[in-house]
């Protein structure tokens, strides 16, 4: 029991570590990018917001465009999205997705302020240069294909033949958008054969618990060594010289990641956390540099996922972009495997044949409890065991009295002779611990659980508060959640049978085991998803049942006393381990005795 408890308090310390260090680093993270980034109103924002008519700068050279520039608005949609793009800057507006939902009402809307945009500098003249961003295009007329694909071009050109054109393309049932920018005259409107672009993303919160919202929220990227991820506080100065295939910011439920087909030459980032109180998640400023062969006209293709984290519609561009859903990370990352090879496929399976996914969780519990039987049964056994020879410790600790030392030599003396394990009862739970693990990050990380209600919780992914209060109590947040206070006191439950199946082993700690773990369960899983919390109310109920089965209609007794009895018989041969742990102990209650006569 206190093995499980520091495995579990190490693996909440290694997830959660990013956010503590975010706090930490926050002062200094701020101070950094003030300048770069400074803070207006409720967002952050490198160039001032602008109104939709402006004076184009005199620096768009032979770019010029007469008067007044007028910002245009074009979208292209399916059924699954709606993306709006401006004809200033020729880009992406803002993106609404048609599934998703923000509280009960508003669709979510992603990359909807003025601080998300893509900028690249182009030559306009001699001596001269102007933002991408800041000029206005010529859309065409969104042209619509048989397949479903939508198409609209955007096109700047200047009086010499030179022209920038960027095309976007939607296909049907996707949220990846096809971006190509085209150029004519390219060796006079870059420099050195590259472009060199701004990405600058603000990600808003999009669900209830912003914190942890922001624990979950990293940046994803395929580099030469393949997927890597870090945190926001880790992105400060991130620099990358070759080999860069995509890059992606990923809140706890959607992502934007821009691909580069040909692959990014450099790349940069900062990135930076704001005040809970402004609703903004983390803002990253990317650079990014495309080569490409020295030549009069080029095409750069990209394409911009700005979507959901589902795993299957990420797996399905074969691009490794599934790696951005966190079903197992760093220390713990084996348990991806897990959760990739059966529980996701298992949990899609039951999914298909129930109205409910808290009924589907229960029937994925049932499956999971059913595939680590045989050590939940070798575990019941060896307890039944221990359980046989319990008159016998009883009346060898009231022989004994207070002598801890000699009762622990005579029970393992006991104990080898009647070929029972002490451990035999704990090696199989410590190997279901992967299996939680797993869960933890499946149910953290699961999009399908997204506002699905099930009785008094209204969203599976989330906490389900049933109290709240107006402050921050230690160890347990402002809340109290429903599915965590059952999934504690069944596992109080739970512990006082195992308790009562087991002979008194000696250690008066022991006897608090059953009350302190469960504490230590309620600041654990108060701010973690519903889903998970009942999870483990149905494991915790499927053990009890299993335990009183067991342990009544499955287990001989009989059998199990006459097992006992015929291994008394047989010779025992020690193991060196056995030898210095008993050599140990007669040493240590020859030390014992030697201390009690010098204190008489």
């Amino acid at each position: 029991m206190v093995l499980l408890a520091f495995l579990l308090f190490g693996y909440f310390y290694f997830t959660r570590q990013a956010q503590l260090d975010l706090e930490v680093k926050q002062k200094r993270d701020n101070d950094s990018i003030a300048a770069l980034v400074p803070i207006k109103n409720d967002s952050v924002s490198i160039n001032q917001p602008v109104d939709q008519r402006t004076i184009v700068p005199i620096t768009s050279g032979s770019f010029q465009q007469s008067g007044i520039g007028e910002e245009k608005l074009y979208t292209l949609e399916n059924e699954l999205v709606s993306i709006v793009l401006s004809n200033k800057g020729g880009q992406i507006k803002s993106v609404l997705l048609k599934n998703y939902k923000v509280g009960d009402t508003s669709s979510v809307k992603l990359l909807s302020n003025e601080f998300n945009s893509i900028s690249y500098l182009i030559n306009t003249s001699e001596g001269q240069t102007a933002n991408i961003k800041d000029l206005y295009f010529i859309a065409s007329e969104i042209d619509k294909s048989a397949d479903g694909k939508s198409t609209v071009r955007f096109t700047l050109e200047d009086s010499l033949g030179r022209s920038v054109v960027h095309q976007f393309s939607l296909p049907k049932s996707e949220y990846m958008v096809d971006w190509r920018v085209i150029v004519k005259g390219a060796e006079k409107i870059f420099s050195g054969n590259a472009m060199n672009m701004t990405w600058q993303v603000q990600s808003n919160q999009q669900e209830r618990d912003i914190l942890s919202e922001k624990r979950e929220t990293q940046l994803g990227l395929m580099g030469t060594d393949g997927f890597d991820y870090f945190t926001m506080s880790d992105g400060l100065n991130k620099k990358w010289d070759d080999g860069l295939k995509w890059i992606g910011v990923k809140q706890k439920f959607f992502n934007a990641t821009i691909i580069a087909e040909n692959g990014f030459s450099f790349a940069e980032i900062n990135c930076r956390v704001p005040d809970d109180s402004l609703g903004i998640v983390a803002q990253t400023i990317t650079n990014l540099r495309s080569t490409f062969p020295a030549s009069s006209q080029v095409e750069i293709p990209y394409k911009i996922y700005i979507g959901p984290n589902d795993f299957y519609a990420l797996k399905q561009y074969k691009m490794d972009l599934e790696d951005m859903v966190n079903l197992g990370q760093g220390f713990y990352a084996f348990v991806k495997y897990i959760n990739r090879w059966i529980v996701l496929p298992v949990f899609e399976f039951f999914g298909k044949f129930v109205s409910s996914l808290g009924l589907a969780i229960a029937l994925l519990t049932i499956f999971i409890r059913l595939l680590t039987s045989p050590l939940v049964y070798s575990s019941y056994v060896s307890g039944a065991k221990m359980k046989a020879l319990k008159p016998e410790l009883d009346a060898m600790k009231e022989k004994l009295k207070d002598d801890q030392q000699a009762f622990s030599m005579e029970q393992m003396k006991l104990y080898r002779a009647a070929g029972v394990n002490p451990l035999g009862g704990c090696i199989p739970a410590l190997l279901q611990i992967p299996i939680f693990f797993a869960l933890y990050s499946f149910f953290n990380s699961n999009i399908g659980l997204r506002g699905v209600p099930f009785w008094w919780s209204k969203d599976l992914s989330a906490f389900d508060p049933v109290l709240t209060w107006g402050f921050n109590f230690p160890g347990l947040g402002s809340h109290l959640s429903m599915f965590t206070v059952l999934a504690v006191a069944t596992s109080f439950l739970t512990s006082l049978y195992s308790m009562s199946m087991t002979p008194d082993q000696g250690n008066p700690a022991l006897k608090y085991m059953p009350y302190i773990f469960p504490i230590m369960l309620l600041g654990i899983f108060n701010g973690l998803p519903s889903s998970l919390t009942w999870y483990y109310t149905v494991s915790n109920v499927i053990t009890l049942v299993l335990q009183f089965v067991i342990q009544r209609y499955i287990i001989n007794h009989d059998k199990i006393l006459a097992e006992i009895s015929a291994n008394r018989k047989k010779p025992k041969s020690k193991s060196k381990w056995q030898e210095r742990l008993e050599q140990m102990q007669e040493t240590q209650k020859k030390v014992k005795s030697m201390q009690d006569k010098t204190k008489k």
